[in-house]
């Protein structure tokens, strides 16, 4: 399905799970992901929820004609979805990218979310974490995306995924490239976190009930970020997963799960 942002973009959005149930979730996506990334998260939720699915704007189906966008447009951009279904609110996950975009919604249309899950997040950036966006940018620009995966996965995976892979490394890399992902595209999403302001004291205005959860292995975004929101948002639950790295849509998948349906239980 498709819907129109406020400017007159496309975007591209799935709604799968319980159709006629009272609730509904709405996952927010990874820096380079799609709807399909949620593939083994959707069935945990699928009998009791109603689920969208969403590309952001320069993601998987959703249209990438466009100048780069802030982190408040996508936000607006995710009620123009919830809008276009007529949801008076959701509960809203996002995982990394995605929890950034979440954040912002929570911060400017409060009443549009239910329940708030962030997943693999963070609200201000380190010069550790600096190092690591400039290595993909670079990585974008000489040898675009496939380069780009070459040298991120490691950032985003853990050590104890590469040995015992729910997808196997090389049919991932393949499945990825498949996507035919524009380095363009993959630009205005970056410069989005890299125009991104320290976003820490915003997220004082959060009263939703709210879930953190981070991989103990997360190499990209440390755990101590995580909790630095954590004791910014009032009220918040926060969890690490042991062992566990960045991409908890991969990772862990069960147990992760399992602390989000306890929570919204």
């Amino acid at each position: 399905m498709n819907c129109k942002t406020s400017d007159n973009l496309s975007l591209y959005y799935e709604v799968q799970g319980n159709i006629n149930a009272t609730e509904t979730i709405i996952f927010l996506n990874g820096l380079t992901q799609s709807t399909l990334s949620w593939f083994f998260t959707v069935p945990y939720f699928k009998e009791k929820y109603k689920i969208i699915l969403m590309d952001l704007i320069f993601q998987g189906q959703s249209e990438t004609n466009a100048e780069w966008r802030t982190f408040d447009q996508h936000a607006n951009d995710v009620r123009s979805v919830l809008n276009n279904e007529n949801i008076a609110n959701a509960i809203v996950i996002g995982l990394s990218y995605g929890s950034l975009v979440a954040q912002h919604l929570a911060v400017l249309f409060p009443k549009k979310i239910n329940k708030l899950v962030l997943i693999s997040t963070f609200a201000h950036k380190t010069a550790y974490y600096n190092a690591i966006e400039l290595s993909w940018w670079r990585a974008l620009e000489i040898g675009g995306y496939p380069l780009m995966l070459d040298i991120m996965l490691p950032s985003v995976l853990s050590e104890k995924y590469f040995a015992n892979p729910l997808i196997p490394i090389d049919i991932m890399k393949e499945a990825r490239k498949e996507l035919h992902q524009s380095k363009e595209s993959i630009f205005k999403l970056m410069r989005a976190t890299k125009e991104r302001k320290d976003y820490l004291e915003e997220l004082t205005k959060i009263t939703v009930p709210t879930l953190i959860i981070q991989g103990e292995k997360d190499l990209l975004l440390p755990v101590h970020l995580a909790h630095e929101m954590h004791l910014k948002i009032k009220h918040s639950k926060f969890i690490v997963i042991p062992n566990a790295g960045h991409t908890l849509n991969l990772e862990h998948v069960p147990e992760v799960c399992a602390h989000i349906n306890g929570f919204l239980s």
